[in-house]
């Protein structure tokens, strides 16, 4: 399974509709937590998300929006009796804030501490590159390596089925049938994860050819100057970054709550995000990642 399950679609101040931030990306065998604001806890028990499913969490930066629900759910995790390690990563700067959050949790919990100061892979298929805010912050791109797609015409005709597709997918070869031959490329899923920030390189590297794009909108277009001030992204400037980078799916969060109707934003999104497909995210949305995409 993947999917993005939103927790919270609220800024610096929740309201009575949105709680803090909170993401969690379901990928196969691992359930990534990304920047668990206040309420987190509680927002997984209403999704219906077991915290023990948790294996990484990511913090973009340390603002309170974004971590300060990080002791309630290790706490709740080591009532649970999570016995795998869990690793958490961010950014090294911010290592005094991680390190006093985690000392208020339950002790008892495999965590594996993982700060990062420069751009790279931090996890298998998991990259950072920094983003531009008022305090040091960096995003996340999650990837599978690419892949091929096998074609059933093309295999039979060849005459190869049960076990021998198993053995050609391993060794590439078999006999004159190459893998080529009955398969075409397959692009691997990308999922990006770009908070807090002013346009910048590292958001536009996030977002390159990403299957699916978690961004924050925190203002509408006609606040650009505040946006500006702030360092965080308009609606328009959500949408652009999508659409240069060719992104198939746009999630828009991390509104501010001087918003009450989310929806204009949604359509100043729209008219930049090119042919990406924007939704407007409302807590406890679940999004499913587009089928990977082949080519012929």
């Amino acid at each position: 399974m993947r999917e993005l399950v939103v927790l919270g679609t609220a800024s610096q101040v929740p309201t009575r509709t949105r709680n803090h931030n909170g993401y969690l990306l379901r990928w196969d065998r691992e359930a990534y937590l990304f920047d668990p604001g206040e309420g987190t806890q509680r927002q997984l028990t209403h999704a219906g998300v077991a915290p023990p499913s948790i294996t990484r969490i990511c913090l973009t930066h340390v603002h309170g929006d974004h971590s300060y629900g990080l002791p309630g759910v290790l706490s709740r995790m080591v009532l649970d009796g999570v016995g795998h390690p869990v690793h958490l990563h961010y950014p090294a700067e911010g290592e005094a804030v991680v390190r006093a959050l985690v000392g208020l949790a339950t002790p008892g919990l495999d965590l594996r501490l993982h700060p990062h100061g420069a751009a790279g892979e931090v996890a298998p298929g998991l990259v950072v590159e920094p983003l531009r805010h008022r305090v040091q912050t960096f995003g996340y791109r999650l990837a599978e390596p690419d892949g091929r797609t096998l074609l059933p015409d093309r295999l039979a005709a060849a005459g190869i089925a049960g076990p021998a597709v198993g053995e050609l997918q391993r060794a590439g070869r078999l006999g004159p049938v190459r893998l080529e031959d009955v398969s075409v490329p397959r692009r691997g899923q990308r999922a990006a994860v770009v908070m807090d920030t002013a346009p910048c390189p590292g958001a536009e590297a996030l977002a390159d050819g990403a299957d699916l794009l978690l961004a924050e909108c925190t203002f509408a277009d006609e606040d650009a100057a505040l946006a500006a001030e702030h360092r965080h992204l308009t609606a328009g400037q959500a949408g652009a970054l999508a659409g240069a980078a060719g992104a198939r799916t746009l999630v828009l969060s991390h509104f501010s709550g001087r918003y009450e109707d989310l929806e204009p934003l949604g359509e100043q999104a729209r008219a930049t995000a090119g042919a990406a497909v924007v939704h407007v995210a409302h807590d406890l949305d679940r999004f499913g990642l587009p089928r990977r995409r082949t080519t012929p």
